[in-house]
């Protein structure tokens, strides 16, 4: 059978090529004869078979990021304990029910056991493991504290996951109520209406311009549901497409940063993110303008992202890190920049970050928990004014046609 091969001559110098053999030791045996020390040895067609997975488990597969963190605290126990790093994978590998997680895990210690690295391996599955984690994995893997990496890992995912969690499950009310009324009103306005349009009409009475536009809406509704569901079929479609856009991009973080209950809430979500993300890179041996590369991506906001190219620049030059905060107050609050200057002034940078960190993610929990009651009395206030003007517009002229009769 043929083997893709990975080795080093004498020299040291890394060659690679295509090379028959029964199998690996007979390979290996042969390549030592020849003077090369074999690394890696793959079989052509598992070569193209672990392609094939790898393509699969990217588009198909979907590794959750609460199994991604029990993956990185468990590797890091077993690893303690004593266990090797492949014996530590197989127990977890066999522990999984994820089928894809699964078949990811089987290659990665496959090519370990082929005198691959973890982090190496990793790298090769960019949409399960994101930079920042084959990064730390990797500075672990340098410094000889493999297993402090992951545990630092799966306690910053633990946190970003929290994090999302809370700010999720505080839009979920709002947003179910605003889809719940926009819904009554389509029925009413397909169903109700009508009716009461019928009235007004053998009454022969004038209406208020209010009433006309009301009964103008819902006569195009009731005569065109198909369009009206279209229009709104397009409009979201529309509005997603508007978003992925760097025009759209830049329209609905501008939005999410000005809003003023959401304003708050976006800034410190953010500020703890970058925080914790530069703390654990930085502790974990990673270079500050890799650590800020690292963080570059992890952030969504683009106006944050501009934050962080301006921070590569200037510490290229050699500018402290707080400066940035500093200047960009709109962006970070003023507690971000005293942290970072205080860090680098005590040489404790990675610290006053973390501590920072911790600090505005207790804020974001409070704040979360306070959003509802925020967002309650602003929501009851947008239903009586729509159930107001509907009041006004159809049933006033009812009890004004009552009153003359």
């Amino acid at each position: 059978m043929k083997f893709h091969y990975k080795a080093k001559n004498k020299d040291g110098e890394a060659v690679e090529g295509v090379k028959e053999a029964k199998n690996r030791s007979i390979l290996a045996r042969e390549m030592k004869a020849d003077g090369f020390f074999l690394i890696s040895a793959e079989e052509v067609d598992q070569t193209r078979g672990r392609r094939l997975l790898q393509k699969i488990n990217t588009s198909l597969g979907r590794v959750s990021l609460k199994e991604k963190i029990v993956f990185a605290s468990n590797l890091s126990a077993m690893i303690v304990a004593g266990l090797s790093l492949t014996r530590a994978l197989s127990v977890i590998e066999r522990q999984t029910t994820n089928v894809y997680f699964r078949g990811i895990l089987t290659d990665i210690i496959d090519q370990i056991s082929r005198g691959g690295s973890l982090s190496g391996s990793l790298k090769n599955y960019p949409a399960i493991f994101p930079e920042v984690f084959t990064a730390m994995v990797a500075a672990g893997e340098e410094s000889g504290n493999l297993p402090g990496s992951l545990e630092v890992v799966a306690d910053q995912m633990k946190k970003s996951y929290d994090l999302r969690r809370k700010v999720r499950g505080a839009m979920i009310y709002p947003a179910i109520i605003i889809v719940v009324i926009i819904l009554i009103a389509a029925l009413m306005m397909i169903f109700l209406v009508p009716t009461l349009t019928a009235t007004f009409t053998e009454l022969e009475v004038e209406l208020p311009l209010s009433t006309r536009l009301v009964i103008m809406t819902s006569d195009f509704m009731a005569n065109n549901i198909m369009v009206t569901l279209g229009g709104f079929l397009i409009f979201a479609l529309g509005s997603v497409w508007y978003g992925r856009t760097d025009r759209g991009r830049l329209t609905y973080h501008y939005l999410l940063l000005h809003l003023p209950v959401i304003k708050g809430l976006v800034i410190k979500v953010n500020s703890a993110i970058i925080m914790r993300n530069i703390s654990s890179l930085i502790s974990s041996g990673v270079s500050m303008l890799e650590t800020l590369r690292i963080t570059r991506r992890i952030v969504a906001n683009v106006y944050y992202k501009e934050a962080i190219d301006e921070a590569l620049e200037k510490v290229q030059k050699g500018i402290g890190l707080s400066s940035v905060f500093s200047n960009r107050s709109h962006l970070f609050p003023v507690l971000v920049a005293e942290m970072a200057l205080v860090g680098e002034e005590t040489g404790n940078l990675p610290v006053m970050l973390l501590n920072g960190a911790k600090f505005f993610e207790e804020e974001v929990d409070q704040a979360t928990k306070n959003l509802s009651t925020i967002i309650e009395p602003v929501l009851m206030v947008f239903i009586g004014l729509a159930v107001g003007f509907f009041a006004i517009s159809m049933i006033g002229p009812m009890y004004s046609l009552s009153s003359a009769i």
